[in-house]
C-alpha cells in the first residue's frame, strides 16, 4: 500500500514539473502571453489541488514549493521592463523571487536556519571562499564555452565586476538557490529521498533555463545543479552553493567575454 502512495505521489510530481516545463517551453520558444497564462492555469490548479487536500504533510510541502515556480513567472513576467534600466533588471526580477520565498517560509513557519544552515566557522571560512571560488571560476568558463555571451560595455570594469558580483551572489544565487535547493529539493528529499530530491530539482531548474535557448545549456545547468545540490547536501548550508552560483554567473557576464 506504502508502495503504490509513493508511486502515485512520483507521478504527481512528475505530472507538475512536466506541466511547468510545458508553460517555460511556450514562454520561452513560442508565444509568451500564451506562457503566462499557462502559468496562471497551473497556479491555480494547484492551490486548488492544495485546498482540497488539507494537511501540512510532505507531499503538500513539496506542491507548494513547486508552485512557486510558474508564480515566480508571473511576477517577473508583470516587472515594466520597458521602464527599467539595465542595471536594474536582474535585482528586481530576483527580489520577486526573494519575496515569494520569504512569503513562503513565513507562511509555512519553516526554521531558517534549517534551510539557510550555518555560516562556515572561522576555521573553514577561507576554505569555504577559496573553494567555492574556484568551483565557480571553472564552471563559468564552461558555461561561457557554451553560450558565448558578448560583452555588454566597450571595455572590462572594475566597477561592472563589483556591481554584477554583488547582483549575483545577493539577489540572483541566493534567490535560485533558497527556492531550487532550500525548499524544492529539501522538500522533494524528504519525500522521496536525497537522490530524487536533487535529481528532481536539478532537472527543474535546468528546465527554468529553456529561455536561453540553447541545448547545450540545459544540459550545463542539470549538471550545475547537481552540484548545487551536492554542495548542499555535503555542507548542510546554502553557503558555498550560493557562493558558487554568485562566482559563476559573475566570470560568466563579467569577465571571460572581455578576454575571447
Amino acid at each position: 500500500m506504502r508502495g503504490c502512495i509513493k508511486i502515485t505521489q512520483g507521478l504527481i510530481i512528475f505530472l507538475i514539473i512536466g506541466a511547468i516545463g510545458v508553460c517555460e517551453y511556450i514562454f520561452a520558444y513560442h508565444n509568451v502571453a500564451y506562457g503566462i497564462i499557462l502559468c496562471l492555469v497551473l497556479t491555480f490548479f494547484l492551490y486548488i489541488g492544495l485546498v482540497f487536500r488539507p494537511g501540512e504533510d510532505e507531499m503538500n510541502a513539496c506542491v507548494e514549493s513547486l508552485a512557486l515556480v510558474p508564480l515566480y513567472v508571473l511576477f517577473t513576467a508583470s516587472l515594466p521592463w520597458f521602464f527599467l534600466q539595465q542595471e536594474y533588471l536582474l535585482p528586481s526580477v530576483y527580489a520577486c523571487v526573494l519575496g515569494l520565498c520569504f512569503f513562503h517560509i513565513h507562511q509555512t513557519g519553516l526554521d531558517w536556519k534549517e534551510l539557510l544552515g550555518d555560516f562556515p566557522p572561522k576555521g573553514k571560512l577561507v576554505t569555504y571562499l577559496t573553494l567555492g571560488t574556484g568551483i565557480g571560476i571553472f564552471t563559468g568558463l564552461v558555461e561561457f564555452l557554451v553560450l558565448r555571451i558578448t560583452p555588454s560595455h566597450m571595455g572590462f570594469s572594475i566597477q561592472e565586476l563589483a556591481q554584477n558580483l554583488f547582483y549575483m551572489l545577493f539577489f540572483v544565487g541566493l534567490g535560485e538557490e533558497l527556492l531550487f535547493r532550500g525548499l524544492i529539493q529539501r522538500n522533494l528529499s524528504r519525500l522521496f529521498g536525497w537522490k530524487w530530491g536533487i535529481f528532481s530539482a536539478s532537472a527543474l531548474f535546468s528546465i527554468m533555463h529553456l529561455t536561453w535557448r540553447s541545448v547545450p545549456e540545459l544540459f550545463f545547468v542539470f549538471i550545475a545543479g547537481l552540484v548545487f545540490g551536492g554542495l548542499y547536501i555535503r555542507t548542510k548550508s546554502l553557503f558555498l552553493p550560493v557562493l558558487v552560483h554568485g562566482v559563476n554567473n559573475t566570470v560568466l557576464v563579467s569577465v571571460y567575454p572581455y578576454l575571447y
